[in-house]
Formats: C-alpha cells, sequence, structure tokens
C-alpha cells in the first residue's frame, strides 16, 4: 500500500447516545488519518469520546447509539476502494469479515474480555475458525506460534490453560495474541497497559512495537498515558468532550503544544524533575476546607513521639497454600509466601511509600496491619499517642476502641462505596457504628466532610453512581476521614483515574497529610506518584524490602538493581528520555539472575544493610558492598 494512501480515514464523525428521549452527542465531528504501519494515539480523559470512536470502528456501539453524521473510510489495500464502515451495518457479512479479521481490537481489562470457561486454545482459536477454513490441529499450532511470539514462557503448557490462572501481564498477552491471530492491518489498542505494574506495562509497550514491524500493522492507541504516547505514537489527537483540540505528529505536539487543554495535561503528570514544593496543576482544582478538622484534631503530645514510631512491624510472615492443576482429576498442593519475614518502621507524621510490583506482597502486608489477615507469625507494634499497642494480640473489645485510628482507602471507590446508599449514609456509617453523636451532630460532620474533600455539602442525598471517578474517590476518602485516624493506609488510591483527576486527588493527599499531620502509608506501582506524594520509600519483591531510603535519595541513587529496572520502567512524557525495550525484557524479578553482591539464591539467607546513612538496601547474609 502506498504510504501516502491512508489505511483509516475519520471524517466528521459524529455518534450520540439516546438516553429517555434526548440524543446526547458522545463524538462531535471528529477527523483524524492513520497511514499503514503509523501508530496514532487518541489522547484525552474519560468521558472525551475515544472509546466510543474506536467503537464506531469496530461496528461494537451499545444499542442506544448511533452514528449522527460522518464517514469512517477503510482501505484494505491500496488498489481497493475505500469501504465506509459507518454505512455497513454491524451485524452484517461484510462487517464480520472485517472484524477481528483486517480490523482487531485490545481491551483495557482482559478478564472481562477473555472467558474463564475456555482455555486459551479455545478462545485464541475462535476467530481463525470463523475467518479461515482451517483444521483445528492446525488451529492449535497456530496458536502455540502466535502464543511465543507474544512471549509466553511456556507457549505449549500454556494453550490448555484458563485466563484465571494467569497473571495480569500474560493475560494482556493472551488478548494480544487474540487480535494478532489472524493478521489484522489495523491494531486498535483501547488503554492496554492501564491496570499493569510499570515493568510489565513496557514489556507490553515493547511487545506491540515489535509485532507492529514484524507485521507491518498499523496502531490506534487510546490512553491518557502522555509517557506511553511519547514512546510509542507517530501522530496525536487530542480530545476533550467528544471533540478535537489538537492533533498533529508527536515532535510538534509535544515540542509545541498550543492550545490550553494540551499544556494542562502535561502540567497535571507528576515526575522525577519537579521542583521542592511544586504542586501538580489539576485541570479542575479543588478548594478543601480543613478549618473544622483542624480545630477537632488533637495534635500528639511531644513526648509521645519519641516513644517509639508511629507502627513497627517484626518478622511478619504470611503464606498461603495454592493447588495447582495437574491433569483432570490431580491436583498438587504448595506454599506461595507473600510476605516473608518482614520489618519495618513508620515514623509518626510521616508519609510512607510502598512500591513493588503486583505480587510482590504490598497488599497483603496492608491487610495484616489492618487486622483483615492474620500473619502466620510476627508482630505488629502500633504507637497509640505514647501507649504502645500490639494489633495481633488485642480483644474484641480493644479493636472496637482502635479501629477508628487507622483506616483504609481503597484503589476502586466504585466497589467500595455502596451502590444503595446515599453518601450522607456513606459518611455516617462509620459514626453510627462507633456510637459518635446523635444524627443531627452526624450530618454536621458529613457536611464537613464534604467541604474537607472540596465536593459540595448539598450533594449529600445523591448516590455514588452520580459522581465521576475522581469525586467517588474524594468521597472514599472523606469516609476515611470521618473518624479522624492517625493513620491511613492508600491502597493504589490514583491508579484508576486520568491524570488530571489524579494531580486532584494527589494535591488533595498531600494538603491533608500537611495540614492535619496524619501518617500515611502510600502503596502504589507509580513511582512518579510516590515521588511526589512520600519522604520515605521501600521498594518490595518476593515478599521482602529490597531498599529503603528517603525519596530524594532513592531516585537520584538507586542502588538495588530491582529498584533500578522499575526506574528504568517508567515512561516519561518527554521525546528526549526514551524507554529501553530492550533491557526490560529481562526478568528482573528473578533474585538468582540479580548482578553481585546482590544476587540470592534464598531469600531468608538475606538481611538490609545500611549502605549510607537511612539507605538500606538488601544483600546476602555477610554480604557487602
Amino acid at each position: 500500500m502506498s504510504a501516502r494512501q491512508p489505511l483509516l480515514e475519520v471524517r466528521d464523525l459524529a455518534v450520540s447516545f439516546r438516553i429517555h428521549t434526548a440524543e446526547v452527542p458522545a463524538v462531535k465531528q471528529v477527523s483524524f488519518t492513520l497511514l499503514p504501519g503509523k501508530t496514532l494515539a487518541l489522547v484525552g480523559e474519560s468521558g472525551s469520546g475515544k472509546s466510543v470512536t474506536a467503537q464506531a470502528i469496530m461496528g461494537i456501539l451499545p444499542s442506544n447509539a448511533r452514528v449522527q453524521t460522518g464517514q469512517i473510510l477503510y482501505r484494505p489495500t491500496a488498489e481497493s476502494q475505500a469501504i465506509d464502515l459507518a454505512q455497513l451495518p454491524r451485524d452484517s457479512r461484510a462487517f464480520q469479515a472485517i472484524r477481528s479479521n483486517q480490523i482487531s481490537m485490545i481491551f483495557q481489562e482482559p478478564m472481562v474480555s477473555l472467558s474463564n470457561m475456555h482455555t486459551l486454545a479455545n478462545q485464541i482459536g475462535e476467530a481463525l475458525r470463523l475467518h479461515r477454513k482451517i483444521s483445528r490441529k492446525e488451529t492449535r499450532q497456530r496458536v502455540l506460534d502466535m502464543l511465543a511470539l507474544v512471549g509466553f514462557p511456556n507457549p505449549a503448557q500454556a494453550l490448555d490453560r484458563y485466563p484465571f490462572e494467569l497473571s495480569g501481564g500474560l493475560r494482556q498477552r493472551a488478548m494480544i495474541a487474540m487480535a494478532l491471530i489472524c493478521g489484522p492491518s489495523l491494531l486498535i489498542a483501547d488503554e492496554p497497559t492501564t491496570a499493569l505494574d510499570v515493568t510489565i506495562q513496557t514489556q507490553i509497550l515493547g511487545l506491540i512495537k515489535r509485532l507492529q514491524q514484524e507485521l507491518g500493522m498499523a496502531v490506534l492507541l487510546i490512553t491518557h498515558d502522555l509517557g506511553v504516547v511519547a514512546n510509542m505514537a507517530d501522530e496525536v489527537v487530542v480530545m476533550y468532550h467528544g471533540e478535537v483540540m489538537e492533533s498533529g505528529d508527536i515532535k510538534t505536539l509535544f515540542d509545541h503544544p498550543e492550545h490550553p487543554y494540551l499544556h494542562a495535561l502535561f502540567k497535571a503528570i507528576p515526575h522525577f524533575d519537579m521542583h521542592q514544593g511544586e504542586r501538580l496543576i489539576s485541570l479542575r482544582d479543588i478548594q478543601p476546607d480543613l478549618s473544622t478538622f483542624q480545630t477537632l484534631r488533637q495534635p500528639w503530645p511531644a513526648e509521645a513521639r519519641q516513644v517509639a514510631p508511629h507502627l513497627q512491624i517484626r518478622g511478619v510472615s504470611k503464606r498461603y497454600q495454592i493447588r495447582q492443576r495437574q491433569g483432570w482429576f490431580r491436583s498438587q498442593q504448595h506454599d506461595l509466601v507473600a510476605v516473608n519475614n518482614l520489618d519495618l518502621d513508620i515514623r509518626c507524621g510521616e508519609s510512607f511509600g510502598l512500591v513493588g510490583e503486583s505480587g510482590c506482597g504490598k497488599t497483603t502486608l496492608s491487610k495484616m496491619i489492618m487486622g483483615a489477615l492474620t500473619p502466620d507469625s510476627g508482630e505488629v507494634l502500633y504507637n497509640d499517642r505514647g501507649t504502645q499497642r500490639n494489633l495481633l494480640t488485642m480483644s474484641a473489645e480493644e479493636k472496637r476502641y482502635f479501629r477508628p485510628k487507622m483506616q483504609f482507602i481503597f484503589q476502586d471507590p466504585y466497589s467500595a462505596l455502596n451502590p444503595r446508599m446515599t453518601v450522607l449514609d456513606i459518611l455516617r456509617e462509620p459514626l453510627h457504628i462507633h456510637r459518635l453523636g446523635d444524627a443531627r451532630m452526624q450530618r454536621q460532620r458529613a457536611q464537613a466532610l464534604m467541604k474537607l474533600v472540596g465536593l459540595d455539602p448539598r450533594f449529600l442525598n445523591r448516590y455514588p453512581h452520580s459522581f465521576s471517578g475522581g469525586q467517588r474517590q474524594r468521597i472514599a476518602i472523606a469516609r476515611a476521614l470521618a473518624l479522624e485516624p492517625d493513620l491511613l493506609i492508600c491502597d493504589e488510591p490514583v491508579s484508576a483515574l486520568d491524570v488530571s483527576v489524579q494531580a486532584q486527588i494527589l494535591n488533595l493527599l498531600k494538603d491533608l497529610h500537611q495540614e492535619l499531620g496524619m501518617t500515611y502509608i502510600f502503596i502504589s506501582h507509580n513511582l512518579a506518584v510516590v515521588d511526589y506524594i512520600c519522604e520515605r520509600i521501600g521498594v518490595m519483591c518476593h515478599g521482602q524490602l529490597v531498599e529503603v531510603a528517603p525519596r530524594e535519595v532513592l531516585f537520584s541513587n538507586p542502588r538495588h538493581p530491582y529498584t533500578r529496572a522499575l526506574l528504568a520502567a517508567v515512561p516519561y512524557a518527554d521525546l528526549n528520555r526514551p524507554l529501553d525495550f530492550a533491557l526490560l525484557e529481562k526478568r528482573y524479578q528473578d533474585a538468582s539472575a540479580w548482578p553481585a553482591p546482590y544476587t540470592l539464591r534464598d531469600v531468608n539467607a538475606s538481611a538490609l544493610v545500611e549502605e549510607a546513612p537511612e539507605h538500606w538496601v538488601r544483600l546476602p547474609t555477610g554480604g557487602s558492598l
């Protein structure tokens, strides 16, 4: 196909949704061109119309949506006439011959797209059986070859595995294999790495880039992450409220952005080059009212901070028994070590970051601190304003008294909030459980909580579904603060949010920490976010801390190879700092492959060594730097 002849051309596309009797516009006069073998990125926040545009191209719009005007011109070859996909009936044979065969799509959440009732061989091979006259044996071989191509460590064994048996990264690789099995000329990737760890994200992006070059396909990348865009795209289209704000080649838009919206997106991204005291600039800033809680909050006695750290974790371990299927009727049981003899001190009033990939033990550790899981060994000591308490040996009555002092913010606010309760009931519930105040006092506290997180108290009678993702997370933060805790555990509180909403929440959490003096344990896989929020950071791998240091020390002088790998995997929104995809193909989770002197054959035969003041690095027992 000629380089000048577009593979896909979208002209003045308008899509609307019919809600009751009204037509609500979702995409308004969007136009762009995608050339063969190139990557075009659709960038914007949730609700900007990116995914609706992709659904229109694929012919999978919801039943209440329709293309109002415009064309979606697709040219399979340079010599063929353009096919207007907007005019093709979505259930016609002509569209079925294109969908998954010539144009394919990777979705954001693989567990929603993959069936847990069918093996990978069945699911990935389905498109081949629909579009090719091919035997079952040949289909299985093609699937095997594709699993090898997308980087499955043991493709033959993976054929008969189910999606629930795979990690998040392998599930996304399976989705890519399914999308590419028919050799499409266009791949639509809708937020393909949003929920993945930074190292897995980099591997998936490198895989898409490599496969694009090998197969000669074009990619339409949908994302809100400008770091991903900088490393993947040739052309960029920036969308806001269904309209195109700015478009052009990657270098022009990154070096000389013109539209205020694109400028604002760049300023909302946390990065490692931020100056002391510099704040993220959100598109829609919030003004929290801290006055009520500053008045109510009792300061810590000065001597209480000298007694002990706020939280002391000593020798905590947690193992799970896992059954692994072997054939139809046999299974083998083995132990999975989630947290392994971990020691950690959290100081009074500090914001401590805990980073690492999925499966490293971060969330398991936080659940043991909260009492949701019981460790197999060890102790967790809490400094209750001068009184030491062992959280693992408290009676039920002691736990009831203690609960308000430590609260949790979950990753997904929609799942964490009861959809059948109003915001007023959600905020009153902790007060009601702990019998604090009457109904009038509880309502006043709920109003103060809404002001605290920058929401209008008039919204108290609404339900969670009527709020945006960022507003729901602010409600979740308000609920966590209802009992005036001294320690707050934040488990990936911004990982599912757009960059501008993420900036809102991070600024709010930073203000609350500084003004109310709470202690934070901030869990994340995004190192740039942790750099913005935290004062001291611990890096976890294999259920153990491999490096602990103050924020500025860790990022300026990382010593452990695992920490260096995490930092190398962070995509910068800067064309002059590209990712090294080849470097990150290595498996830095393998402790036996770490270079000397960090190589570990047995995690139990290792210890944290103070390499410099307050900078601790894990080494084999008896080892030295």
